[in-house]
């Protein structure tokens, strides 16, 4: 008989999996740091990248111009706020990783976001939340999820906060049910300055890690065109970060109150006045729209008609990308010379033991309006060996109930892996040590494989 091919062979062995093509180092946080897997930090240079309103990450012919230009823009992340889970996006993360580009990725939808005036979190959301992690999950370069973005966004609202933290727990709790690798979970902030510090802290100052989030990010627009450190609102912002437990890092930032965009604030995120606290930024945006805050705009493409261009709200969403002079090219001069370093993870996992929760704020009338020690509104997702305790006194009965703070008396959510707290922990496993597992997996795939050959033969 003829020699079983390679992918015969796969199929003989039982239907194992050939091996990633995306071989990009996942990122992992560890204490208030984003690592790589072979342990040096990793800092954002960021974009907010939502070319058309359900999903950008479709079209792989659109996706391979944007982020060749934007590899030589310096950029190494990218926000996208909406995606359709059920499209294909294998095209686009595979030119994202081509690129050297890792995603954060907003789970929400237009119709499933947390709504400050009267928040829940019900089980018809979370559906929708699972279902942009089952699909984004798979891919190394997916390197962060938000729960939200600016759920709170004035003064009055911090009473939606106990439900973008249900909403992270929850997302924490069903990642490591499924066994997925520990994608951190976060919030974008809007920056509300009679809330802050007080939501940031909050979102990470209970004692059970599963009930913080694993990131914070700002959107901040405080530094806009010629300013300083000191006056542009910067200080104040490191100040009330210095000691964060968990990583920080600018979700928008690029105030266009000033033409032209010279980007100064970069030097200060990425210098030695905040590059030991903060994890770096990502720049609002990608696109020209009426706002005026793209970077590029788009003309077609060789060969192709202006007239079958993707238009919408008078602006083209999709064509060649072309830099908008001079920011395009003062984003890429700051960025250029803007290299930090950081530190080893083998030199801070030293120092990781000593990092504490946040100390959670106090209500205050007027102000803040949450008691940080009631329960959160968490969905009731009964594992085998509590189903038959009966329902849960104060939870919702209906389908999509969720359930509120002074209502929950007790929360019970599916048990994580026996092995979690020691194998899995996000704010103590090595990211090198699961680098070498994966190693020893695809050694032993290659010694079996090899074997079943010399069998066959």
């Amino acid at each position: 008989m003829r020699p079983l091919s390679t992918v015969s062979a796969l199929a003989w062995l039982g239907g194992f999996q050939a091996l990633p093509v995306n071989a990009i180092q996942t990122i992992s946080t560890v204490g208030s740091k984003f690592f790589h897997e072979d342990g040096t930090q990793y800092f954002l240079k960021g974009i907010a990248y939502q070319l058309i309103p359900d999903d950008p990450l479709v079209d792989t012919a659109q996706c391979k111009r944007d982020f060749a230009l934007m590899a030589e823009l310096g950029t190494n992340a990218i926000r996208v706020y909406h995606v359709d889970p059920k499209a294909n996006h294998d095209g686009c993360m595979e030119a994202l990783a081509a690129a050297g580009i890792y995603l954060f990725v907003d789970l929400d939808t237009f119709d499933t976001s947390i709504n400050q005036d009267k928040p829940q979190w019900t089980h018809s959301q979370f559906e929708r939340y699972k279902a942009v992690l089952d699909e984004f999950q798979k891919y190394n370069n997916t390197a962060g999820v938000f729960v939200g973005n600016e759920v709170i966004n004035t003064k009055e609202g911090s009473a939606a906060a106990p439900y973008v933290l249900a909403a992270a727990h929850d997302i924490k709790s069903y990642r490591n049910e499924k066994g997925y690798r520990n994608i951190p979970v976060g919030y974008s902030a809007a920056d509300i300055a009679e809330l802050r510090p007080m939501l940031q802290n909050y979102l990470a100052c209970r004692p059970d890690s599963a009930d913080r989030l694993d990131f914070f990010s700002l959107n901040a627009y405080e530094w806009c065109g010629p300013s300083s450190y000191e006056t542009s609102g910067y200080k104040r912002l490191q100040s009330q970060a210095s000691d964060y437990p968990i990583p920080i890092f600018f979700s928008e930032t690029g105030c266009n109150a000033a033409r032209p965009r010279t980007f100064e604030d970069q030097a200060a995120i990425f210098g030695p006045e905040m590059a030991n606290t903060w994890s770096g930024s990502m720049i609002y945006e990608w696109i020209q729209e009426a706002n005026d805050y793209g970077l590029i705009k788009y003309g077609p493409p060789s060969g192709a008609s202006p007239d079958k261009m993707l238009v919408q709200d008078g602006f083209p969403r999709q064509g060649e990308p072309i830099p908008v002079d001079p920011d395009f090219h003062n984003l890429k001069a700051q960025w250029a010379r803007l290299r930090p370093t950081g530190v080893a993870l083998s030199d801070y996992i030293k120092s990781t033991s000593s990092i504490k929760p946040a100390s959670c704020p106090t209500s205050t009338p007027g102000g803040w309006a949450v008691d940080s020690h009631q329960p959160l509104p968490t969905l009731q997702r009964a594992t085998s060996d509590v189903a038959a305790a009966g329902p849960n006194p104060g939870s919702g009965s209906g389908p999509d109930s969720g359930s509120r703070p002074e209502q929950l008396s007790a929360r019970v959510t599916s048990v994580a892996p026996s092995d979690y707290h020691s194998s899995r922990a996000v704010n103590g496993a090595s990211a090198g040590t699961r680098g070498f597992d994966r190693l020893a997996g695809g050694s032993l795939f290659l010694c079996m494989l090899i074997g079943a050959l010399a069998l066959w033969l």
